[in-house]
């Protein structure tokens, strides 16, 4: 046995605990920058939604972009102000986020307890507006009905026609109860939980007219058992461009446009923020990405976190006004 390898000498032993010592801080100091700490999106809608499939879309790029965990957490309940209420709870570092739609500035307005305390537009910070909606009423061809004057007709000479929505405060909901003031129709609401039954009952012959989400009516519309009646938008959507709007229609008054956001909670230091909103909105603009989008209905947005903010204050103010005007409330 040698000895002489086994005990090295002191100042050797002594750059040895040195090194030793390093090699120990270097992680330490690493983990406390929390640089590979799982970032969290908060989905309020259950898994394989359409708000789901898009936040892990984002999350695979973001992850792959910022070289860290990006995970989709669901947390389903009360229109989506469970996971509001969680995320505008969660500590203020970054690494909590919320991706919604734009019943984000609804349901305050219909459900006013769904939240608990949370105000979203004190206890959430806009980081970036991902896509835009578009909402689109339709009908199928045993109605006979192509256009809104038709509509129109259809719907005066059968007061109280029935409509199916995504259920009560929805933004299709909003698209129906103003389109009917709008041309001085009388129509009945037809409440259900998402759009896609309320589009099984139009296709089965339960109900003569829906308002939808493009996303989800679109494929019926391509295969012929849908048909398309109008956009309620300011403008044609470049998704179905030759269905017209409302206003082009002669129903002025009625644009409702969804959208889905992301947001992090308040006190969320701004550095942060600009980061993720910088690498959105990149992510925005990958070609596959636009393609996933937009065949589910979404025209991909991006901009400033200023921007997005301005649209959510226009927005709960837009939608408090009209849900108190029609005595819009979740039941």
């Amino acid at each position: 046995m040698n000895f002489r390898s086994i005990f090295a000498s002191r100042p050797m032993r002594w750059i040895g605990a040195a090194c030793a010592a390093l090699a120990l801080v270097a992680p330490a100091s690493a983990q406390s920058s929390g640089s590979d700490r799982p970032i969290t999106i908060v989905v309020g809608f259950a898994p394989g939604a359409g708000t789901d499939t898009l936040a892990r879309a984002l999350a695979e790029q973001l992850q792959r972009r910022l070289k860290q965990p990006v995970i989709v957490e669901n947390k389903p309940g009360a229109g989506g102000m469970m996971a509001v209420n969680l995320v505008a709870k969660s500590p203020a570092d970054g690494h909590t986020l919320l991706f919604a739609p734009n019943t984000l500035v609804i349901a305050p307005h219909v459900q006013p307890g769904a939240a608990s305390d949370v105000n979203v537009l004190n206890d959430l910070v806009p980081v970036v507006q991902v896509t835009r909606s578009t909402l689109i009423i339709v009908t199928t061809p045993s109605q006979g009905v192509k256009d809104v004057q038709e509509l129109t007709k259809l719907a005066r000479s059968k007061p109280g026609l029935p409509f199916g929505s995504a259920g009560n405060g929805s933004p299709q909901h909003i698209v129906g109860m103003l389109y009917a003031r709008a041309a001085g129709v009388d129509l009945i609401h037809v409440p259900y939980r998402g759009t896609s039954p309320a589009l099984v009952d139009l296709m089965g012959g339960q109900l003569p007219l829906a308002i939808s989400s493009l996303g989800a009516a679109l494929p019926h519309i391509q295969s012929g058992r849908l048909v398309p009646v109008a956009v309620p938008e300011p403008n044609r959507t470049p998704l179905l461009p030759d269905v017209p709007t409302l206003t082009e229609q002669g129903i002025k008054g009625v644009e409702v446009t969804g959208w889905f956001g992301l947001f992090a909670p308040r006190g969320t230091p701004a550095a942060q923020v600009e980061r993720i909103n910088k690498e959105i909105n990149a992510i925005l603009e990958m070609p596959d990405i636009q393609e996933k989008f937009k065949a589910q209905g979404e025209v991909p947005v991006g901009g400033s976190t200023q921007t997005f903010a301005q649209l959510m204050r226009d927005e709960y103010t837009r939608f408090g006004r009209i849900v108190k005007e029609f005595g819009i409330t979740a039941e």
